[in-house]
């Protein structure tokens, strides 16, 4: 009798425990319904068809950004990648939010060379300052192929005295912004540590220079809390948030020697779920995409599969 009873309650708590789950999930996709999710594939892995398949069917998405895939970067694909890669976000069923390319993310000539210019070339991407406007062209062309209207774009390799150069750098930002709008496009430039434009505030400056349309942001918090800023609600607040255009997701927390560590959605200190609460309530209808950085799971698979189940729990407690 008391065996049939503690089965019994056992079962019962199961049972609350799954309901309590699946409605934790509904809330979270409640959430999500105005907030599109995606990811970047090379976070979850090199194998583009693997890293679609976990996107689609583990964590139900309908979005990704590309970027890399088998050690390439999205610039150097060539047309049999290409028709690869339709053919996989074709079967599973997956459309593209942003092309993540490396466009601007070069030292600016004629100005000392900046201390983040990378010793080796990141996410397959070497280029060059005179290869940029090729690589506007070509990003034109992606877009158009991947049936998207996102282009994401940097402001070159931080400088330590901007003011000599910020207008020129400006100039050339604007006369791509100009050539993406007569195309239908909308380049998003991300608020890139490592960048000029690196924090909220940054960004603020430099759509108020800039007011084309056409340009957009790339809203990077966890880029912003490299910069020692606080992204929610400071730096976000400077902001103008008909300007924002697309959402990178991921976390940070300062490490055993003070330095800024990347860490999975929901474990450091950025108050993600004040930022998606404020990304809906000021109508924010762009994706929030997941670009995990974070390697603590051991894989970069499994990593962006605990950030992911963090960033559901965020979403969640940003509807209560």
């Amino acid at each position: 009798m008391l065996a049939a009873m503690a089965l019994t309650r056992r079962a019962l708590l199961t049972g609350f425990g799954a309901a309590a789950a699946a409605s934790a999930w509904r809330r979270a996709a409640s959430a999500a319904a105005s907030l599109k999710l995606s990811v970047l594939t090379d976070e979850i892995s090199q194998d583009f068809g693997h890293a679609c398949e976990v996107a689609s069917r583990e964590f139900g998405l309908g979005l990704v950004d590309l970027r890399e895939a088998g050690g390439k970067n999205i610039m150097n694909w060539d047309a049999a990648r290409i028709a690869d890669t339709r053919k996989v976000l074709e079967r599973f069923k997956l459309r593209v939010a942003c092309i993540a390319s490396p466009i601007f993310k070069v030292d600016w000539p004629d100005a000392p060379k900046s201390s983040f210019s990378p010793k080796r070339d990141e996410f397959g991407a070497s280029f060059t300052y005179a290869q940029q406007t090729e690589l506007l062209e070509r990003a034109f062309e992606l877009a158009k192929t991947f049936d998207t209207d996102r282009i994401r774009i940097f402001d070159f390799w931080r400088l330590d005295d901007q003011a000599p150069h910020r207008k020129a750098i400006d100039d050339v930002i604007r006369a791509a912004a100009v050539k993406a709008g007569a195309r239908g496009l909308t380049l998003v430039l991300e608020n890139e540590y490592a960048c000029n434009t690196a924090t909220g505030a940054e960004a603020a400056r430099l759509l108020n220079a800039i007011p084309e349309k056409a340009l957009q942001l790339t809203w990077d918090p966890g880029n912003a809390q490299f910069r020692d800023e606080v992204p929610f609600p400071g730096g976000y607040a400077a902001m103008p948030k008909d300007r924002i255009g697309h959402v990178h997701c991921k976390d940070a927390a300062r490490g055993a020697g003070g330095k800024w560590e990347w860490m999975a959605m929901g474990r450091g200190v950025i108050d993600w779920a004040g930022q998606f609460r404020a990304l809906q309530r000021d109508g924010y209808r762009h994706a929030c995409t997941l670009e995990t950085h974070w390697r603590g799971g051991g894989t970069p698979e499994e990593s962006s599969r605990q950030s992911f189940a963090g960033m559901k729990t965020l979403l969640e407690k940003a509807t209560t």
